[in-house]
């Protein structure tokens, strides 16, 4: 069953290059996120029976955004939707996953170098069909129709499981959850030489790599050690975590200590 749900704007919700970021309180108040995304897809044309690939960095309250915006998409009319497993798909690799597979475009739940929690932050943003992040006369229209946004459209439908990589079905939208990583670890593949990193690691040459429990660990963990051979361990923190594990994201360099 589609609704169709009466709203209020609010006034708050024009995005910048990187989205939509707000603390995730913000988030949290009554249809602030549908309002968003809705305005969204009320400032694209010619989506109907296409393909949007959803993901995000797995800080707080990604699941719970992702289940909103694909029953918003299927009850908008997209044809497909493909989304990380367990939610997650950072930001590159959701750019490859929108080139790969030819979507309309992507929404990617994220705020980068941001602390993650409940009280910290949380973004939204869309990437148009090139992959990149949206151009400005696209986030101008989506802020302006935040502005005077009256209903949004999602059906009423159980939440999907996010942790089953296949096909489910979505009031007649397919929904294919994907593996988030291996394909943005072939486009690695393509791009680098793995063999001469391979010989490298093989030659002695030691990694260590902290993810802070971020979404780049699982990037990290099948490239490094996995694809390039990396000694198992070498990849620490290596699952993304909703508040990071109370690391933040950008560490500041620690001082080196005063030579004696």
């Amino acid at each position: 069953m589609i609704r169709t749900v009466q709203t209020k704007p609010y006034l708050d919700q024009k995005p910048g290059t990187s989205g939509l970021r707000k603390k995730v309180p913000v988030f949290q108040q009554a249809n602030y996120a549908e309002n968003f995304i809705q305005s969204i897809f009320n400032s694209l044309d010619g989506f109907k029976g296409e393909t949007l690939v959803i993901g995000g960095d797995g800080r707080y309250y990604n699941r719970e955004v992702i289940q909103i915006a694909i029953k918003m998409a299927a009850a908008n009319g997209f044809g497909r939707i493909l989304v990380g497993r367990g939610g997650i798909l950072s930001t590159p690799a959701a750019s490859n996953v929108i080139r790969k597979y030819k979507a309309f475009g992507g929404i990617v739940l994220s705020a980068s170098h941001n602390p993650g929690g409940p009280t910290e932050d949380f973004g939204i943003k869309y990437n148009i069909g090139n992959g990149g992040p949206a151009p400005e006369k696209v986030t101008d229209a989506i802020y302006a129709g935040t502005r005077t946004i009256e209903t949004y459209k999602i059906a009423e439908v159980a939440d999907i499981n996010l942790d089953m990589e296949g096909s489910q079905d979505v009031a007649g939208m397919e929904v294919v959850v994907i593996d988030p990583v291996s394909d943005y670890a072939e486009l690695m593949e393509k791009l680098f030489d793995f063999r001469a990193i391979r010989n490298l690691i093989g030659g002695g040459f030691r990694i260590v790599f902290d993810a802070m429990s971020a979404v780049t660990g699982p990037y990290a963990k099948e490239i490094l050690e996995n694809r390039l051979g990396a000694a198992k361990g070498s990849v620490l923190n290596f699952i993304p975590l909703p508040d990071f594990g109370g690391h933040h994201p950008r560490p500041q360099p620690r001082p080196c200590p005063r030579s004696l």
